[in-house]
């Protein structure tokens, strides 16, 4: 199995990270997290006229692009990296579940996904949705089926402040008869292993640049043995994960993205606590700029199922032949 990227995915990351860059994202991410999502919505337009959003969106409807999921993740990897802000996540599974809709609804509905002038945000039974006030699409998922959710309520606290929860007015249109279809929780679970994936990876790389510059006893604390270790094993984590993540975006099978999910998010978390640690007392503040990313790996770990979650799939699938 192939887990290089060519040369055209490449150009696509290498795009990406530059658009990104440029966009100087922590300062949208602290704009979100205040509610202002102006400098957000600028930024997600950018994002969507570099056809991420479309990647999700089958190729018959207007502005699609997909269903390509091995460019998806390697799409947000970069958003990740680059801590964007927004129901990334949350527009790719309303694409994948809007797909399976009456062909009337998803041309309706999907263009504007494709094109980034619609955010979506999904519900999953009585969880709370992400960023149900700035989505224009909000779909509520129950074990009856998939509505279109007239409303939302209030925004209620959350672990990363840049990820604002909302409850669902329950009612709306009904569009799909069934539970989340286990394809479109896939989807939902790859892209939130590629997100976390690039978190870990902005982390590794702002943490190896912090113990080159801070010197105790005269010298960079980079160079103790004890620090190496810890930054060796949070790398060698990290590594382990990234083909974990794109081979499961080449198969798309259920347990394979859930072991993907597993541990791309599992390394993220373990490299948010050796950032934290070896940082210092600087780490603990929400000024600095390493809050938000320790604060988002700590919640892509138990968006769209947590770790316990996933490896349940993954023993339950062992005796599967499929598997």
């Amino acid at each position: 199995m192939r887990f290089l990227l060519d040369a055209e995915q490449r150009a696509f990351a290498a795009s990406l990270d530059a658009l990104l860059t440029a966009a100087d994202t922590p300062a949208v991410v602290r704009d979100w997290s205040r509610g202002d999502h102006t400098s957000g919505r600028a930024l997600w337009s950018r994002v969507a006229q570099a056809g991420v959003f479309a990647l999700a969106v089958p190729e018959t409807y207007d502005g699609g692009l997909g269903p390509r999921p091995v460019e998806l993740a390697v799409a947000f990897v970069e958003l990740g990296r680059h801590a964007v802000p927004g129901p990334l996540v949350e527009t790719v599974t309303a694409a994948v579940i809007l797909s399976g809709a009456d062909p009337g609804t998803a041309k309706r509905l999907l263009p504007p996904l494709a094109s980034g002038g619609t955010l979506a945000t999904v519900g999953v039974g009585r969880s709370y949705a992400l960023d149900g006030d700035a989505a224009g699409l909000r779909l509520a998922c129950s074990s009856d089926g998939i509505r279109l959710s007239p409303g939302h309520g209030p925004v209620r606290p959350s672990l990363d402040p840049a990820r604002r929860l909302t409850p669902l007015t329950p009612g709306g249109e009904l569009l799909l008869a069934g539970p989340l279809t286990e394809q479109a929780l896939a989807w939902a679970r790859l892209a939130t292993a590629a997100q976390a994936l690039g978190v870990g990876l902005a982390l590794l790389d702002r943490t190896v640049a912090h113990v080159k510059r801070r010197c105790q006893f005269g010298v960079p604390i980079g160079s103790f043995q004890a620090v190496r270790h810890r930054l060796a094993d949070a790398k060698i984590a990290l590594e382990f994960a990234h083909p974990l993540v794109f081979g499961a975006a080449l198969t798309m099978r259920p347990a394979e993205v859930a072991a993907a999910k597993a541990a791309a998010c599992e390394a993220a978390y373990s490299t948010a606590r050796t950032a934290l640690q070896l940082h210092g007392a600087i780490g603990y503040t929400a000024e600095y700029g390493l809050s938000l990313w320790l604060t988002k790996a700590r919640a892509l770990r138990t968006a769209w199922g947590d770790p316990h979650a996933c490896r349940a799939l993954v023993v339950s699938a062992a005796g599967d032949r499929r598997w």
